[in-house]
């Protein structure tokens, strides 16, 4: 069992993807749990298509069922497994409700791979792109041998994703250095060309073939009892990401929180520190009257133990009240909101929003 970095999609853009995308897709998983969130299901499918492409044995995982419940959005488990013919779990891992119905899905994806059932293609593109699929994959095929989906890897070089194609030249490099592959994809380009088809349109009608589907599988799939359940937050994201009061909002927190943690930082650091060095004074008196040489005495009592009464002093506080905000604003749904308003002034720097975070 092997836990990967989470993501969105395969086309990776940042590191912890390309790791999951590159396990999923080149290093052969038994099989593949997909984690999505019940309360926005259809962003989530379209990952889970992606992996369905590249991986023969998947199981879907529909968490946070119970933040479904309180919200009133009805998930129909069993009509989204016939639609997307592969076993779907519906858990609550963190009361750890329907876990099991994980390994009976797996079982079920095993059992299948034994018998060798024919999987259902799900995603149809374009007929252009069909046709040059079609065209590519006995190429594809030869040169892979075995260790990718075929189809899927047509697509992706007919999507020319420059880094997803490093990851082919470093894992298949018999696909990235056959001739036969080359010069078909050449011949498919230059056809493109004189038919006026862009690389830039190819990449975004594929891409709008997983939108679709996800669209198309979620109707019915999942049911709003509230239709306006979610109006709060998007008057919420109105309010904290909007350019006109998002920046002054987000600075004006992210102050309020460094001065909490300074300011009140300062009195049980002055506690902690006047505990701990008359502590220190009681142990040199201890040390003295048991006779400890001077040497010993120095290097254990003023040495470690006032480094130590120095670093808990000074360091704690701050932790202790810094940590609990940040995980508030985590917990209350703002931490996204301030990678979202970073994101392009991160993206400048060839970094993204998420990495505010950390800095």
């Amino acid at each position: 069992m092997v836990d990967i970095p989470g993501c969105y999609s395969l086309m990776a853009h940042s590191t912890e993807e390309e790791v999951a995308r590159d396990f999923i897709c080149f290093e052969n998983p038994d099989a593949v749990v997909v984690v999505c969130d019940a309360t926005c299901l259809e962003r989530n499918l379209n990952l889970v298509l992606q992996i369905m492409e590249a991986s023969p044995n998947v199981v879907v995982c529909v968490n946070l069922m119970d933040e479904a419940k309180k919200k009133k959005i009805l998930i129909r488990l069993d009509l989204l497994e016939q639609r997307l013919g592969v076993p779907v779990a519906g858990t609550a891992a963190r009361s750890k409700k329907g876990l099991d119905q994980i390994y009976i899905g797996l079982r079920q994806c095993f059992d299948e791979k034994e018998e060798e059932t024919e999987k259902n293609i799900l995603i149809r593109y374009p007929e252009y792109i069909e046709e040059a699929i079609a065209r590519l994959l006995p190429a594809v095929e030869i040169a892979s041998e075995g260790k990718a989906e075929p189809r899927w890897l047509c697509a992706r070089l007919l999507d020319a994703n420059e880094n997803l194609i490093g990851a082919v030249r470093k894992y298949l490099q018999p696909v990235a250095e056959s001739e036969e592959v080359a010069a078909c994809l050449d011949d498919i380009h230059s056809e493109w060309k004189a038919r006026g088809i862009t690389q830039e349109k190819a990449s975004d009608d594929m891409a709008a073939v997983f939108i679709k589907k996800a669209e198309y599988l979620c109707r019915g799939v999942v049911v709003y009892e509230n239709q306006t359940y979610n109006r709060r937050d998007r008057k919420l994201d109105q309010f904290f990401t909007s350019r006109l009061t998002g920046f002054p909002i987000m600075f004006l927190i992210l102050l309020g929180i460094f001065w909490l943690t300074i300011t009140g930082a300062n009195y049980p650091s002055e506690l902690l520190s006047t505990t701990l060095f008359r502590f220190e004074e009681w142990l040199s008196r201890m040390a003295e009257t048991a006779g400890v040489p001077a040497l010993i005495s120095n290097l254990l009592i003023h040495g470690v133990y006032r480094v130590l009464a120095w670093v808990v002093s000074v360091m704690l506080p701050p932790m202790a009240i810094f940590f609990p905000l940040f995980t508030l604003l985590e917990d209350f749904g703002y931490l996204p909101r301030v990678a979202f308003n970073l994101d392009r002034c991160f993206k400048r720097c060839s970094a993204c929003g998420k990495q505010a975070l950390t800095m």
